[in-house]
């Protein structure tokens, strides 16, 4: 069995904003659906509550929110609730709790779910972000032969970045255990208090997703690993964030999801068209969450190493789910129809783009 920890409820870090509202217990998708049903024709009404990081690796939803996308592609009938978490196992505990109908995260707690749920609870429905991920050390440290006897921070045992830290580690020869010991110990903490741990030398480096990772750097930090480098076989292009969807919910409201979706794709089209201004006005909105803007020197360290896209790269998922596997954290996994990319291969099309696949 996976360890309790990596299952463990947290309550989430809920930050009120323009369009961030609380959620506050679970609405039901059912009511949703009469809702729906009931509405005028070409005309969809409901609740959607979607959770996402205060992170540049969930721009697609920092700047959708933002822009106002979410709101011009849901509809005036549609109510959005978004709530902000700081790390995917949280997050994923409000999804399979049902307080969320769909949020972007991790892959690794997207997999946790599924199997979690006997691949009943959650979809894939597209993917957000790929890359943005590094291992920052302390200065002195310049081999990964240096980091035995060191302590080194993830956002949440068994979250993406947890996952790459603890496989880089034991494909070169270090062990690691969930309790923090072993050859390196891992400390998971949120990355709310990376930097001031980093800074205080309680920890001597972490791997952290942006802008965690160019803040840490920003602290005197250096880069050991750029986890783009370890992913040769997908041309250091891996996911770092995908679109997940409660399954009952995506049932019972296909055309909300559908909206979704399309915001999402909408959201990722206008960062690629203009990468400056998509930069902005997701700092802008991560300044309206986390009470301040990130500096031009981090937020320009950072937005490079960031792609945007609606594949969900699921190569570099399933090598992950596998990851995991030899790690111990999950055992068997079975992971056919966990994407359902129907809607967002339809999106795709109808906008003369390629389609994505789910293998």
């Amino acid at each position: 069995m996976r360890p309790s920890r990596l299952w463990r409820a947290m309550t989430p870090l809920i930050t009120a904003g323009a369009l961030a509202l609380a959620v506050v217990g679970c609405s039901s998708s059912g009511d949703d659906a009469k809702a729906s049903a009931s509405a005028t024709p070409g005309q969809v009404s409901g609740t959607l509550r979607l959770g996402y990081f205060p992170n540049l690796t969930h721009a697609p939803a920092l700047y959708g929110v933002e822009k106002g996308i979410f709101a011009k592609e849901l509809g005036t009938g549609v109510t959005l609730k978004t709530s902000t978490f700081n790390s995917g196992v949280q997050e994923a505990e409000a999804v399979l709790s049902g307080a969320l109908d769909a949020g972007y995260i991790g892959p690794n707690p997207a997999v946790n779910s599924f199997i979690k749920s006997n691949g009943e609870a959650v979809r894939i429905v597209s993917g957000a972000t790929s890359g943005g991920a590094a291992l920052v050390v302390r200065p002195d440290i310049t081999s990964v032969a240096q980091l035995k006897g060191t302590t080194l921070a993830t956002p949440s045992l068994g979250n993406t970045q947890d996952v790459a830290l603890r496989y880089y580690l034991k494909k070169n020869g270090l062990k690691t255990d969930t309790q923090g010991g072993g050859d390196v110990s891992i400390k998971p903490q949120d990355n709310s208090v990376t930097v001031d741990a980093f800074t205080n030398k309680a920890i001597d480096g972490a791997w952290v997703p942006e802008p965690t990772a160019s803040r840490l750097v920003a602290a005197g930090g250096k880069v050991l690993v750029n986890e783009a480098d370890e992913w040769p076989e997908t041309k250091g292009q891996f996911v770092t964030t995908v679109l997940l969807v409660r399954t009952a919910y995506l049932k019972k409201n296909p055309e909300i999801v559908r909206r979704l979706v399309s915001a999402n794709v909408a959201s990722i089209n206008g960062l690629n068209a203009d990468r400056d201004a998509g930069a902005t006005v997701t700092n802008t909105a991560l300044g309206k969450l986390a009470g301040k803007p990130l500096s031009d020197k981090v937020l320009t360290s950072a937005w490079k190493s960031l792609t945007f896209t609606p594949d969900p790269i699921a190569a570099s998922l399933l090598t992950s789910a596998k990851h995991q596997e030899e790690l111990g954290l999950i055992k068997n996994p079975k992971l056919d129809g966990i994407f359902d990319l129907t809607i967002l291969n339809d999106i795709l099309a109808k906008q003369g783009k390629p389609t994505v696949s789910d293998s």
